[in-house]
């Protein structure tokens, strides 16, 4: 499989090592290296992007302002020459967090946790079918089964460390995923809102500047995530 890549950092000779490192691993392909958070935007319009190389103190926009306002968001690699921004980094579900000089060996040891990351996703058999119909189904491992769940009876999803919870009206799910990962195989009607919790927007009965309600559970909407919803709450 081949991973596409994306390097965004205000400074040439930044750019060009990540480059050169990434030119000698097998597996990923550059797209585009751009200087600033703008230029990668319209690019991220086009492309469909696996992995961004994202430096955070930018001009114009950080790098973290950045990345939290995407509606779809890439793994993401944080590149800097300041450690001030691990912890905000991470927040954000961070594949690594690299300080600047990038030695090729800690280079390629953000490149192993993003494979390993890819291949715990691929190894746990999810499959949607027919993603945008009212009928959709995925099926999750449960006890040792594949238990078929439909889409549009998911109130909403809970992470629970290595685990997710998924919430249905009456019973739930527990099965061995990361939130992020499962994020990816679900359809238009999910949103991510918090760090911990994704939901189906069809099952919302209110909500407030701070949280989302579905039936009689307040679900928190995460300070990071508030841009990102606020196109569907108002």
């Amino acid at each position: 499989m081949i991973y596409k890549c994306l390097i965004i950092d205000d400074e040439e000779l930044a750019r060009g090592l990540i480059k050169t490192h990434l030119s000698q691993l097998d597996g990923f392909q550059l797209i585009a290296s751009c200087s600033s958070a703008l230029e990668a935007y319209s690019i991220l319009q086009r492309e469909s992007i696996d992995l961004l190389f994202l430096d955070i103190e930018m001009p114009v926009l950080k790098g973290t302002d950045f990345f939290k306002n995407l509606m779809h968001k890439p793994k993401v690699i944080f590149t800097t020459a300041y450690r001030d921004y691990a912890i905000e980094g991470f927040e954000l579900n961070a594949v690594d967090y690299i300080l600047k000089p990038i030695t090729f060996q800690r280079f390629f040891n953000a490149i192993e946790k993003f494979r390993a990351l890819r291949k715990d996703s691929a190894s746990i058999p999810i499959t949607v079918t027919d993603s945008v119909s009212k009928g959709a189904f995925i099926y999750i491992r449960k006890d040792r089964k594949q238990v078929k769940v439909q889409l549009e009876s998911i109130l909403y999803i809970e992470s629970l460390k290595d685990y997710i919870k998924i919430h249905l009206e009456g019973e739930n799910h527990i099965t061995k995923h990361s939130i992020s990962a499962f994020e990816e195989k679900l359809d238009h009607r999910f949103i991510r809102i918090h760090r911990s919790y994704i939901i189906n927007k069809n099952k919302i009965t209110a909500y407030t500047k701070n949280d989302i309600e579905i039936g009689q559970i307040e679900i928190p909407i995460g300070e990071n995530f508030r841009n990102n919803i606020s196109s569907f709450l108002t």
